[in-house]
């Protein structure tokens, strides 16, 4: 029993969490030096008085009525969920903490246990990733904006996005440090920051040596060379669009600004003015073939309905060969309508096909093919947002 006695004296004094232990009346019996040191004071100043004292003042009145009703209804629990909670030190600052209570007799009198963790850094590590996502947010608005005056400054916004991406590596980096502990988000994280940076530094790429190569065809018989280039930059621009784009149709699902807006509309017709649309995306020899059934009104948010089509029509000319056809066929039921895609490009392997809606992920034979690989998640989302099966 002296061991177990013993064990127990050095467990209290050892601890790393403070543990505080009071009476029936509140008044401080036992505390730790962990918990001594939490609030800037020796042990024994504390013994005696009234548990308040570790209380910031603006929370005193409040905590007799807390204290009651742990009296009255004791058990093992944790205190402050949904909620921040504080402790007072010596000197009177603000000590964020988190408290669990637990409660023992002996002698017929009820005591309570409190063991409180000072979690003053997770509450920096928190600002600190609220603040980063404010900046991405931020860099995100600002490219959006300077996005649609690209084609007038072509070198001024070359130089502003890769500072920009710059500044989005920088600050993937920084998170990845933070939350190096949280297995998915570090996945999507390095998928993000891989996928971002090839596809934003080709086409700035791309407008940076055309852009410096036009300075060079001053003569008139150079048009032709000079056409070349500016061609080069807005496909590079359009890519640039695209990309973000896609960003930003993500994060307002993800924040859920995107609403359902049903019409009535000949599906049919509908279909092919897309296809048409698509048709300058088309290589050589590729054509888009339609089959459908019906020529019929159909139901549906004819904006989120296209940018499925536009998605899956443009993947399959994507990945694609030359010469090779996309099927497009439509069916309409009582109740229901039904849009396939067929192609006959690389096709998805069994193991990559589990990851088939997932944002960020591109399948092994499909490294070297330009995308944002955000289509197929952003497709799912459109498809479950109108209650598709």
């Amino acid at each position: 029993m002296l061991k177990n006695t013993e064990h127990l004296v050095s467990l209290f004094e050892n601890a790393t969490e403070g543990i505080v232990i009071t009476n029936r009346q509140g008044i401080i019996i036992l505390v730790n030096p962990a918990a001594g040191i939490m609030f800037g004071y020796r042990p024994d100043e504390l013994a005696g008085q009234p548990v308040e004292v570790l209380i910031p003042d603006r929370h005193r009145h409040h905590h007799h009525e807390l204290r009651e009703g742990f009296y009255q209804h004791p058990g093992n629990r944790s205190m402050g969920q949904n909620r921040d909670l504080h402790g007072r030190r010596k000197d009177g600052s603000d000590l964020p903490v988190e408290v669990s209570l637990s409660h023992y007799e002996k002698n017929g009198e009820m005591f309570v246990i409190a063991f409180i963790v000072d979690i003053t850094r997770r509450k920096e590590i928190e600002a600190s990733m609220v603040k980063q996502q404010k900046e991405l947010e931020k860099i995100s608005s600002q490219i959006r904006k300077l996005n649609a005056e690209l084609e007038a400054k072509v070198e001024e916004r070359t130089q502003i996005l890769k500072e920009a991406l710059q500044r989005l590596e920088d600050s993937q980096i920084e998170l990845s440090e933070v939350l190096d502990k949280e297995r998915q988000l570090n996945e999507i994280k390095s998928r993000f920051v891989s996928m971002a940076s090839h596809e934003f530094r080709t086409p700035l790429s791309t407008v940076l040596s055309s852009a410096s190569l036009l300075s060079k065809y001053t003569k008139e018989e150079e048009q032709e060379q000079r056409n070349r280039h500016i061609g080069k930059i807005k496909n590079s621009v359009k890519h640039l669009n695209d990309i973000l784009e896609d960003f930003l149709n993500l994060g307002k699902l993800d924040e859920g600004k995107v609403s359902v807006h049903p019409t009535s509309f000949c599906l049919k017709e509908f279909i092919l003015e897309t296809g048409d649309e698509l048709k300058g995306l088309l290589k050589t020899g590729q054509q888009i073939l339609h089959h459908h059934e019906q020529d019929e009104f159909v139901i549906a948010d004819k904006k989120l309905l296209r940018n499925i089509l536009f998605n899956l029509i443009s993947n399959a000319i994507k990945f694609s060969e030359e010469g090779a056809s996309i099927e497009v066929g439509s069916h309409i039921g009582d109740n229901e309508f039904s849009i396939q895609v067929k192609d006959h490009g690389i096709g998805i392997s069994e193991a990559d096909q589990e990851h088939l809606f997932s944002s960020f992920f591109r399948a092994a034979n499909a490294t070297n093919i330009q995308g944002t690989s955000l289509g197929l998640h952003l497709v799912k989302r459109y498809a479950d947002l109108q209650g598709a099966s």
